[in-house]
């Protein structure tokens, strides 16, 4: 039985960490990113920012100032269960949230929509946003993905687009490239970015699919599908043939990654969703054993 302590605990550290950590497949991309980059702007970008996140993993402030919504992954063993019962675990994330949200890890921005009033912990109708998932091939283990959502890239690489089956492939290509120019213009989404595409379902599926591949698939790891994998290669190829680089200026590197997820639609159907994570991809995983032990790692 997984005490809920336990489970607040680990929220809260792996959010913490997130914070003040950039995860080393991110940190490897973008120096790649770096090394091929020849304008003079593109590379002060890359380079403000890579020592920026050196002096946060030092304890010398945080990732980025903006941190964005807390969104917390959880994957539970087919025998996992909690204290309390799951129904319980948005309580917890909310005690976890609270509490490293009092301590500045991160800064209270979530506010009600209309009144704009400012509840002062992140914590409300909404949020934080918890996505549970049960692993079958797993027992009493628990894995627990925290990501601070840059709100730049939400807000600005957030699109979405009922599409006509004819519109096909090309439609499709057209679109997320459409999006992500849009979304690099003055830098708004601050890249590079990690772009995910949703293709397929409803459109609240559709939405939810290109955020999950934006946040929760390491950088480099493509769809096993090869059809969807072709897809990613050459629309991944075309952005870098834009001219857009480093925080919209001139370069190759709009973006370190493309990752698209797809799912049954309707035949009349072809919803696209994209959703950026900005160059401060800030994500940390906690694993829980079945006897309460916990790990932490910036790989997933």
């Amino acid at each position: 039985m997984l005490l809920k302590k336990t489970l607040e605990d680990a929220m809260y550290e792996a959010i913490r960490l997130a914070a003040v950590n950039i995860p080393p497949d991110v940190k490897a991309a973008l120096e790649k990113a770096l090394a091929e980059e020849s304008n003079p702007l593109a590379k002060a970008h890359l380079e403000t920012s890579l020592r920026n996140f050196e002096f946060a993993s030092q304890g010398k402030g945080l990732v980025c100032g903006d941190t964005g919504f807390p969104v917390f992954y959880v994957k539970a063993g087919s025998e996992t269960a909690l204290e309390g019962g799951w129904a319980s675990l948005r309580g917890v994330a909310c005690k976890a949230v609270e509490r490293v949200t009092a301590e500045a890890y991160l800064r209270p921005t979530m506010v009600d929509p209309l009144t704009r009033k400012n509840p002062g912990n992140n914590v409300g109708p909404g949020f934080p946003i918890v996505d549970l998932s049960f692993d079958l091939e797993s027992s009493g283990s628990l894995e627990i993905l925290a990501v601070p959502k840059g709100g730049g890239s939400e807000i600005f690489g957030t699109f979405f687009r009922m599409l006509f089956p004819s519109d096909g492939k090309n439609g499709i290509k057209k679109f997320i490239i459409e999006s992500v120019i849009d979304g690099c213009y003055a830098g708004k989404i601050c890249p590079p970015a990690i772009v995910g595409v949703g293709v397929g379902g409803t459109a609240d599926l559709c939405m939810k699919l290109a955020k999950k591949a934006a946040l929760a698939r390491p950088v480099g790891v493509r769809n096993p599908n090869p059809e969807v994998c072709a897809l990613e290669g050459e629309i991944f190829g075309a952005l870098r043939k834009t001219g857009v680089g480093p925080m919209g200026s001139a370069g190759i590197n709009a973006v370190i990654a493309l990752n698209i997820e797809t799912a049954l639609t309707h035949t009349a159907a072809l919803p696209v969703a994209v959703n950026a994570q900005c160059l401060a991809a800030r994500r940390w995983k906690a694993v829980i054993q079945a006897d309460g032990k916990t790990s932490f790692t910036g790989v997933i």
